[in-house]
């Protein structure tokens, strides 16, 4: 309970005033004229001047407040290493010890884990966060168990008192790390991509003879093993074996000694993307599709087209000079033998032998295919003659033959119940509907040899067949009306998407691959994708960089797709199998925020320690005692760290007494002026 002198003036306090300077004015006037009774008059002014100030003696009944102290304990993956959480553990638990014996007290722990989605530590944003909550008139000081490596030191904090960091860093500390500089997301196929690393050693290093071990591996083949110097920024030139994602994993051997080997992997994953399409449209005649193929092909800017085209057959006799027929000979030998292998792509569209092409170049195609190429044929009637090219070398890398039959009538293609599940026509059209498409007019008859028939026409005849030759791929569409489909006849068709589909397949896309396995990232989490033609498949395998095997279900989610759900408990390659196909997949960052730094230092926080004038104390050298200092003293010195007592208090209960009751007034001031008036009354 405590007592203060308070006012409150029954009159506005200009007019007080003016009225004490008006009583005085008397007073000196009575002085000056030599009246006794001035000095009691002067009492029954003031008496009546302070009556009208309204003095009050206020007694408040007050509870005192504890000190709060916060003490913000680092839980992240960078201050568990080594024998730092056991650091971290003995002095939490001291520290507790302490503030709970330490009178007028209240401590407020909080715990900073690692942020999600590879933030960091965010050690002063969950302070912010807990300092909201508390009245800023009673926080005594906040003590930090740390590395110190906080990764939100740029959130400004403005603390009313002293904040002091106690590291859990050791004075032989070292670490080497990996570090990727430079890499690219998306890579050309066929040329070089050149990623920059450097390998650091931190803090009290041993000396060697300044070299590493790296190893270097693609999509989890067996590491190619390289010695490199450290301290020095490396230029690696890669080749990427396939196109789509290219897993590239860098791996140091852990060093004795080191503080954690979590740094000495890096993760890159890019894409590999074609730079240009090369094509060779070979057409053997014109026909109203001709056009399409051409301005289907030369309206995608990614694409080199050469077409060949046959305006006259050798056996043509119409009187033209052979040469007025053309300015140059088309270089077919420069084509078909020497730079076939040069392109990506190569279109039969109605072409049919005529002794342009001898059978050695199409025999050299049939090479091309084995070696890897791509081949699509689009088929007329001339496939169902006796000049057709599957009478040549180039029967072998065809899956289906024709049977001279051609179907003149209308039909509505359909997708089989293979093709639903084949990525290049899944999705064209529902399951169980032909689709709203227009209808085609022509169809060579084939028998099918092998491969896979995903569209059907007439009669349910193998429209489209798709096949694997060797290396190379090849598909065979039996008519040559698709170009209807592009020109809007009957509400036309999904032509584009179609031939962009075929030409990716063809390409070996690794995402229309009909057996494929990949994996969608998203932080610590993957969702697993198997693509498979067959209708029920066994469960995934999952290898962890640990080398534990898991086995997950696979739920079948559209025809030939089938997904499962996995949260990887490790940044590192996991390892995807299932049947015959495998992948593999880096999970959480290239470098984990975590460990880019491991090394225990002030400098994240050196503002906040300068601004309370707090301290950077080693753990190593035990837990210093906690002492009382006044605001803006030095808050740390030899084995002892500062709080600053806070004296915040509640008010439970608050009473006023006037000091001058007006009956006192009215008694004091008549007594006063009475005896004023008697004393003058006396004078000679």
């Amino acid at each position: 309970m405590t007592g203060t002198l308070t006012f409150a003036p029954l009159l506005p306090l200009p007019l007080v005033l003016g009225l004490g300077a008006l009583a005085l004015a008397a007073v000196l006037v009575a002085l000056w004229r030599g009246l006794g009774g001035w000095a009691l008059r002067g009492l029954a002014a003031l008496v009546v001047l302070a009556a009208l100030a309204g003095p009050r003696w206020q007694i408040e009944d007050r509870q005192p407040l504890p000190d709060i102290v916060f003490l913000a304990v680092d839980d992240s993956a960078s201050n568990r290493l080594g024998s730092r959480a056991q650091l971290t553990a003995t002095a939490d638990a001291q520290l507790q010890a302490a503030l709970a014996a330490r009178p007028n007290t209240e401590l407020r722990r909080i715990s900073v884990p690692d942020s999600p989605d590879d933030g960091g530590t965010a050690l002063l944003g969950a302070l912010a966060t807990a300092m909201a909550e508390a009245p800023r008139n009673r926080i005594a000081g906040v003590i930090a168990l740390s590395d110190g490596q906080v990764h939100d030191s740029d959130l400004g904090l403005d603390l009313p008192a002293p904040f002091h960091l106690l590291h859990t860093g050791l004075p032989g500390d070292w670490d080497r790390r990996l570090i990727v500089e430079n890499a690219p997301a998306f890579a050309i196929m066929g040329e070089p991509v050149t990623l920059s690393l450097r390998i650091e050693d931190f803090g009290a290093a041993p000396t060697g003879n300044g070299r590493a071990q790296l190893d270097i591996s693609v999509d989890g083949a067996p590491p190619q093993q390289f010695q490199v110097p450290l301290g020095q920024t490396l230029q690696l030139p890669i080749d990427l074996p396939h196109a789509g994602r290219n897993v590239i994993q860098f791996s140091v051997p852990t060093a004795p000694g080191e503080l954690t080997a979590r740094n000495n992997t890096a993760l890159v994953q890019i894409n590999g993307v074609r730079d240009r399409l090369r094509v060779l449209l070979v057409s053997g005649e014109p026909h109203a599709g001709g056009r399409t193929w051409r301005n289907l092909l030369k309206s995608d800017a990614s694409v080199d087209l050469v077409h060949f085209t046959i305006l006259r057959p050798p056996d043509k006799q119409d009187g033209v000079p052979v040469t007025e027929l053309s300015l140059i000979a088309f270089p077919t030998r420069e084509l078909f033998m020497e730079k076939i292998d040069d392109f990506d792509l190569i279109i039969f569209d109605r072409y049919k032998r005529r002794g342009i092409l001898p059978g050695v170049y199409l025999d050299n195609v049939r090479r091309y295919i084995e070696e890897g190429g791509a081949l699509l044929v689009a088929a007329g009637p001339d496939f169902a003659s006796a000049d057709s090219i599957y009478r040549s070398p180039l029967a072998a890398a065809l899956p289906a033959e024709p049977t001279a039959r051609v179907i003149e009538q209308g039909f509505t293609p359909a997708i089989t119940d293979l093709g639903q599940r084949h990525p290049v026509t899944a999705g064209l059209a529902p399951p169980g509907t032909p689709g709203d498409w227009g209808r085609w007019m022509r169809q060579v008859e084939l028998t099918p040899q092998r491969g896979h028939v995903v569209m059907s026409g007439a009669d349910d005849k193998p429209l489209l067949v798709l096949d694997r030759v060797g290396q190379g791929r090849v598909a065979l569409l039996a008519s040559d009306q698709a170009w209807l489909w592009d020109r809007g006849f009957e509400g036309g068709g999904p032509q584009l998407e179609l031939l962009r589909r075929l030409a990716h397949w063809m390409m070996k896309e690794p995402e229309l691959e009909e057996e494929a396995i990949w994996a969608e990232t998203t932080g610590q989490s993957m969702r697993i994708i198997r693509r498979s033609l067959e209708p029920g498949l066994g469960p995934v395998q999952v290898e962890t960089p640990a080398g534990d095997v898991l086995e997950l279900p696979l739920v079948e989610t559209s025809p030939g797709q089938f997904e499962a759900r996995f949260d990887g408990p490790d940044i590192g390659l996991y390892r995807l199998t299932q049947g015959d196909a495998s992948a593999v997949v880096g999970l959480g960052p290239a470098a984990p925020r975590e460990f880019v730094q491991t090394l225990a230092s002030d400098q994240p926080l050196a503002a906040l320690l300068a601004a309370g004038r707090g301290g950077y104390v080693a753990l190593a050298d035990g837990v210093p005692q906690l002492r009382d200092v006044r605001p803006g003293r030095p808050a740390a010195g030899r084995g002892w760290l500062g709080l600053t007592p806070r004296e915040a208090y509640e008010t439970l209960s608050l009473r006023q007494v006037p000091l001058l009751p007006a009956w006192l007034v009215l008694l004091l001031a008549a007594g006063l002026i009475t005896a004023a008036w008697l004393r003058e009354g006396r004078r000679p």
